[in-house]
């Protein structure tokens, strides 16, 4: 079967419980800090795609594949596939370990984020588990290196289970794309760079991007586009893929394998609608790979992506806020776009 007679994307790796927290500030060690709003909702890349994916069009099929616990937050992410119509057939239930959980708390003052996770379950998670004969899919999204321990060392003859993975997924006919987390530079590095021969499509950030080209693409918190830009096409050339996307506050560029590039300002955010930014890289990712799905310009889907990750501000939950992808547009087009990029030649 073509890719193109296929439809629809397989999400798997990381499905994890997010207790989600914001504070007024991040405390120092040995400091103290209320909370002052939380809840408890579907987390890490597998859960935040496919259930971003359903948001922006509940017509489009998703299937996900992971592990979980066999205990209430085990319950709680089945639940939530089930809510969202994606078909959780691979969503394993693991006995003798607790489903992952995070505590990711928003600092209400800056806005940055700080993860706390515990993997449980998630370290048994192998490549065993990822069976693609039957699934009509388009597209495999498959995340998160570094925070895996099986998955993160070897297997078999390849340097990781990630590239195992990346591999049967190809052999079976789907596109690839791998999701990144915030781990070492270093480390992500050595995780990642293998898995770029088995990729069709690379959706990372600013600091991603430089950890993977072992380039300089940030300054004191500042993106440099043109250093993004040379990364990019340092790692598109390392790889298979078809294109790599960054995203950054300003904008995100894409550069293709004919060498064209597409830029797009991020969307002018209301700062009154602004409750936290956990997942909206995911919600990028799920506006950006849905436009692809659908055949779309790149610039339409990168258009789709800051939009996707616009709206997904609104909630201190990672996709809760995302809304039906025309729904989408239409609010960026309302707020508005941030000046267009520069810095591109």
């Amino acid at each position: 079967m073509s890719d193109m007679a296929r439809r629809g994307f397989v999400t798997g790796g990381t499905w994890c419980v997010d207790r989600n927290r914001v504070v007024e500030f991040w405390p120092g060690e040995d400091g103290l800090v209320e909370i002052l709003e939380e809840q408890a909702r579907g987390g890490g890349s597998a859960c935040n795609l496919a259930l971003g994916i359903r948001r922006l069009d509940a017509g489009m099929p998703v299937e996900t594949i992971g592990v979980v616990g066999d205990d209430e937050n085990g319950r709680l992410l089945h639940a939530a596939a089930a809510a969202h119509g994606i078909d959780a057939t691979g969503l394993t239930v693991v006995a003798g370990a607790p489903t992952q959980f995070t505590d990711a708390y928003t600092s209400r003052r800056s806005g940055r984020r700080t993860h706390i996770f515990r993997a449980g379950a998630a370290d048994a998670l192998t490549p065993d588990h990822f069976d693609f004969a039957a699934t009509r899919g388009r597209i495999l999204h498959l995340g998160l290196p570094g925070i895996h321990a099986r998955m993160d060392g070897a297997w078999g003859d390849a340097a990781n289970g990630w590239v195992a993975t990346l591999r049967k997924a190809r052999r079976a006919g789907l596109l690839t794309n791998l999701e990144l987390c915030s781990v070492p530079a270093e480390r992500l590095a050595a995780l990642v760079r293998p898995c770029l021969p088995e990729l069709d499509l690379l959706v990372v950030n600013d600091v991603e991007i430089g950890a993977i080209a072992g380039m300089a693409t940030c300054d004191h918190g500042e993106t440099d586009i043109a250093a993004c830009l040379r990364a990019a096409r340092a790692v598109l050339a390392s790889g298979a893929m078809r294109l790599v996307a960054v995203h950054f506050p300003r904008g995100a560029i894409a550069v293709a394998r004919d060498g064209t590039v597409a830029a797009k300002a991020s969307v002018r955010v209301p700062e009154a609608e602004i409750a936290g930014a956990n997942g909206a890289g995911d919600a990028f990712a799920s506006g950006f790979l849905y436009g692809f799905h659908e055949g779309w310009e790149t610039a339409r889907a990168l258009a789709l992506a800051h939009a996707a990750a616009a709206v997904s501000l609104r909630s201190i939950g990672t996709t809760d806020a995302i809304e039906a992808w025309q729904d989408c547009l239409d609010i960026a087009c309302r707020w508005g776009w941030r000046e267009e990029l520069t810095g591109l030649g």
